[in-house]
């Protein structure tokens, strides 16, 4: 099983947005976001992968849940990051395959572009916190 729940606040940079160069920068953020959009066209797949904008700025959500891993997701993140190195959001992924965490979620955190991985300590261990054990 492969649970996935995720966004993106989509920035082309960490600075200001407000400069003299306005236009030119949503004129660039424009064209970077249809690249992102056109990837997100390429994942879909069983999920939700939406770029949106909403009041002037571009946001990508992802949801899904599969029946095995899907390493798409986790890459598209990362690669949203690299195209977008002011970007930031989060990504949470429940991946039963995992050897590492098979029980819990793993938060994929995006700063400034950059992706770090780190075990849950909200929604984890699956069993108890958010699901009853098995009985038999």
């Amino acid at each position: 099983m492969f649970e996935y729940h995720g966004w993106v606040t989509v920035r082309e940079s960490a600075g200001p947005e407000d400069g003299e160069e306005f236009v030119v920068e949503q004129a660039r953020l424009r064209r970077l976001v249809a690249g992102i959009e056109e990837r997100a066209r390429q994942i879909g797949g069983h999920g939700l992968v939406d770029v949106r904008w909403i009041n002037g700025e571009p946001f990508l959500h992802l949801g899904g849940f599969g029946n095995h891993r899907d390493p798409g997701i986790p890459a598209f993140f990362r690669e949203v990051g690299a195209r977008a190195p002011g970007s930031y959001g989060l990504l949470y992924v429940h991946d039963d395959e995992d050897r590492a965490h098979p029980d819990g979620f793993v938060v994929h955190r995006m700063v400034r572009g950059r992706v770090s991985e780190q075990a849950d300590a909200l929604l984890s261990p699956c069993v108890p916190v958010v699901e009853d054990p098995w009985t038999a």
